[in-house]
């Protein structure tokens, strides 16, 4: 059951980020079909693929399951053919990518203690598993990578990484430890979105921007 729920999870972490991935896309630049699907499946699946590779868990988990290359093209696909009409449910969207933000954020950490990472590595690990795939996608449209420049994005995913690697070196790991980690990042990331807060900034650069 407890394996059969994480499954579900982390697919519907998937399409999220799938559906975000493409909408993303859409909005910054003309793509076709091919362009919409491909990006869509990036940031769905970058992050995790970053990972396995830092970890050297080869081949990388998402191409040893087909459901998750089925289910980020399905929403890649989704975002083409129905864009116009998901932007009024961009609210939803965002509820869903924060839900898998955190899920793949504490997955990503716990699989790399599980592999003899240490506490710090592990955190970087988490991170950059939610946050990869988004920056792939950035990167791909030429454009500075959201993570890097706006919004609370990167700053939940870490925070949610070291409180369930707290949580394992303080022996206390379990379903609970790691519902919590992500439940944290979850709210972390949603203040963001619901109050537009942005990580700082360097000294003087709103006034520049003015």
């Amino acid at each position: 059951m407890a394996t059969t729920a994480l499954l579900v999870l982390d697919l519907i972490g998937t399409f999220a980020f799938a559906l975000n991935g493409a909408l993303t896309a859409l909005r910054a630049t003309r793509l076709d079909i091919v362009g919409v699907i491909t990006l869509g499946m990036i940031t769905a699946l970058g992050g995790g693929t970053i990972r396995d590779v830092f970890l050297d868990a080869l081949p990388p988990a998402t191409f040893l399951d087909w459901r998750y290359l089925a289910v980020a093209a399905g929403g890649g696909l989704i975002a083409f053919l129905t864009g116009h009409h998901l932007e009024r449910i961009n609210g939803t969207i965002n509820v869903l990518d924060a839900a898998g933000l955190s899920l793949f954020a504490v997955t990503g950490a716990l699989k790399a203690v599980d592999l003899g990472f240490g506490p710090a590595q592990a955190v970087i690990v988490g991170a950059i598993t939610g946050v990869g795939g988004g920056t792939l996608r950035d990167v791909l449209i030429r454009q500075v990578p959201s993570v890097l420049s706006s919004g609370l994005y990167a700053v939940p995913a870490l925070v949610g990484a070291t409180v369930v690697v707290l949580a394992d070196v303080l022996d206390a790991r379990g379903p609970v430890a790691a519902i919590g980690a992500a439940a944290v990042c979850f709210a972390i990331r949603m203040l963001g979105v619901h109050f537009d807060v942005n990580a700082p900034f360097p000294p003087g650069e709103r006034r520049r921007e003015r």
